[in-house]
C-alpha cells in the first residue's frame, strides 16, 4: 500500500509514494546503528558544526518547504513558514548548548562515599525510533531530532502517512550538513510495522507524539521489550480567565490559542473557563473575534483558517460537536461544515456544555472552542482538571496570589499565566495523566535518551 499526499484544501491528488520494503526498513535500520558507532566518536564542535549547516540549509528552503507542508496538511502559509524557521532555530539552540546541557557533575566530597572521586556523565543510547504527527510535520520531528543527533544518537523516523513529502525532506537534511551517512532515516512503513522495529536489539528508545491510542500501543511494546519511551499525547488544555484579567487581550489571545494551525494542535486552549462576573463581556469579544475569522486557501497570506488536515479528521470533529448539540449544546458561532471543496470546518464557539457530552472529555481536534461560565476560583480549577489530559494550561489573573494558587493547584505539566501555551526550546515540554510522560526541549529533552553513568573511583 502506498503513502499519498492529498491537498486538503481541494482534495487532490498530490503525491503517491511507494512504503518501504521489508528489506529496505533493514537496511536503514543497519544504516542507523553503524551511523551511531561513528557518530558516539565525534566531538560536541563536530556535530554542532553539522548541525548549524543542517540548520542554514532548512532555513534557505523556508519558503519552498512551507509551501510544501500547505499543501500536504493544509496550515497556513505564514505559519508553515514560520515553522521552518522555528525549526532551524531549535537546530541551532541544541549545537550551541548541547556539551553545557551534558557535562559530568564532580560530587564535591567524595569521601562520603569512600571514594578518591565520584561522577556521572552522560552517553548517548544509540538508535531512537521517532514516531511523529503531520500537525508540525518539521517542528515536532527537529525538536526530537537535534538534541538526539547532538547527544550522539541516531535517529529513525516514522513519520505520519499523510505527510511522506515531509519525512523524506527529513531524510537527507542531516546527512547534507555533514552528519554521517545513516545518522537519521525515516521508514515509510504504516503504522502496523512499528512494533516490529521497536522490538530489533538495534533500536534502544522510542518517542511518540500522537494520540492516546497510539501511545499506549507503542508504550506497551517497548515495555514488553525494556527500553526507554518518552510520550506527548492529546490535550484538553484549560484557558481559564478570572476578573483582574485583561478581559480584551485575554478574548484575542484565546482566540490565537484555540484557532493556531487551523486548531490542530495539542497545546491550544481548547476549553475557555470564564468567571461569571466578566463572562459576558469576555463570551462577546471572543465570539465576534472566532467569527470574524478568514477561512479559505492557506496558500493565501490573508487566510487564517484552512482545512483540516484529513477527512476523517473533519467528520470526527464534526461529530463531537453535533453530539454535543443535540444534548443541549448552544452554538454562540459556527457548528458547520462549510459547502465545497476541501476538508473545512467553520471556527465555533459552544456554551452550556454538560458532562453527558463526548466533546467534555475528548480531544477535539480543530477550531471548536467551549466556553464555560464559573462563579470561583475553585469552580474553575474543578473543570479545568476535569479531563484525563494534563499537558498545559493557562490562566489570566493578575492577583499573585490567585497565580500562586493555580500554577500549583492545575494538573498540567505547564502554566502560562497572562499569555498562552507556546512550546519554546528553552523550557521543557511534556504532560501529565493521559497527555503522557517524560519531557522534550531545554536541558531536560536532551538528556531523556542518554545514559547517565555514575563513576565510582577508589
Amino acid at each position: 500500500m502506498s503513502l499519498v499526499t492529498v491537498n486538503p484544501t481541494n482534495e487532490s491528488t498530490e503525491m503517491v509514494i511507494d512504503r518501504h520494503t521489508p528489506e529496505e526498513v533493514e537496511q536503514r535500520i543497519a544504516q542507523a546503528a553503524q551511523a551511531g558507532v561513528k557518530l558516539r566518536k565525534t566531538t560536541f564542535a563536530q556535530r554542532a558544526a553539522w548541525m548549524h549547516a543542517a540548520a542554514d540549509i532548512l532555513e534557505q528552503q523556508a519558503e519552498e518547504l512551507g509551501e510544501l507542508i500547505t499543501i500536504e496538511m493544509g496550515k497556513p502559509i505564514q505559519q508553515s513558514v514560520a515553522e521552518v524557521h522555528k525549526s532551524a532555530n531549535a537546530m541551532r539552540f541544541y549545537a550551541d548548548h548541547a556539551e553545557e546541557f551534558l557535562a559530568g557533575e564532580q560530587l564535591e566530597d567524595p569521601a562520603k562515599v569512600n571514594a578518591s572521586s565520584a561522577w556521572t556523565f552522560y552517553q548517548p543510547l544509540g538508535v531512537v525510533l521517532a514516531v511523529m504527527p503531520w500537525n508540525y510535520p518539521i517542528w515536532q520531528v527537529v525538536r526530537f531530532a537535534a538534541p538526539a543527533l547532538m547527544a550522539g544518537n541516531t535517529g529513525l523516523l516514522k513519520h505520519a502517512s499523510n505527510v511522506p513529502q515531509a519525512a523524506l525532506f527529513l531524510d537527507t537534511l542531516f546527512e547534507r550538513g555533514g552528519f554521517p551517512a545513516g545518522s537519521f532515516r525515516a521508514l515509510l512503513i504504516g503504522g502496523g510495522d512499528v512494533a516490529q522495529v521497536i522490538a530489533d536489539p538495534r533500536v534502544k528508545a522510542v518517542t511518540l507524539t500522537g494520540s492516546e491510542p497510539a501511545g499506549r500501543s507503542v508504550a506497551s511494546v517497548a515495555g514488553d521489550h525494556i527500553k526507554k519511551s518518552v510520550l506527548e499525547l492529546g490535550g484538553s488544555d484549560p484557558f481559564v480567565v478570572m476578573p483582574s484579567a485583561d478581559v480584551q487581550a485575554a478574548a484575542s489571545t484565546a482566540v490565537l490559542a484555540r484557532t493556531n494551525n487551523n486548531g490542530q494542535s495539542c497545546i491550544a486552549g481548547k476549553r475557555i473557563i470564564v468567571h461569571a462576573d466578566i463572562y459576558d463581556e469576555f463570551t462577546a469579544a471572543f465570539v465576534e473575534h472566532m467569527t470574524n475569522l478568514k477561512v479559505g486557501n492557506p496558500l493565501d497570506p490573508q487566510t487564517q483558517i484552512g482545512p483540516l488536515a484529513t477527512r476523517d479528521g473533519r467528520d470526527d470533529l464534526a461529530e463531537l460537536v453535533d453530539d454535543a448539540v443535540r444534548k443541549g449544546a448552544e452554538v454562540l458561532t459556527g457548528g458547520y461544515i462549510p459547502e465545497g471543496a476541501g476538508y473545512f470546518y467553520a471556527p465555533t464557539v459552544l456554551a452550556g456544555l454538560t458532562d453527558d457530552m463526548r466533546l467534555v472529555q475528548e480531544e477535539a481536534f480543530g477550531p471548536v472552542a467551549t466556553v464555560y461560565k464559573v462563579h470561583s476560583a475553585e469552580e474553575a480549577l474543578e473543570v479545568a482538571n476535569q479531563t484525563e489530559f494534563g499537558l498545559s494550561s493557562a490562566v489570566w489573573t493578575t492577583n499573585v496570589e490567585e497565580q500562586e494558587w493555580f500554577l500549583r493547584n492545575v494538573e498540567a505539566g505547564a502554566v502560562f499565566i497572562n499569555g498562552m501555551t507556546v512550546s519554546y526550546q528553552e523550557l521543557p515540554f511534556g504532560g501529565i495523566k493521559n497527555s503522557g510522560y517524560g519531557r522534550e526541549l531545554a536541558a531536560e529533552g536532551i538528556r531523556e535518551f542518554c545514559n547517565l553513568k555514575t563513576v565510582w573511583r577508589a
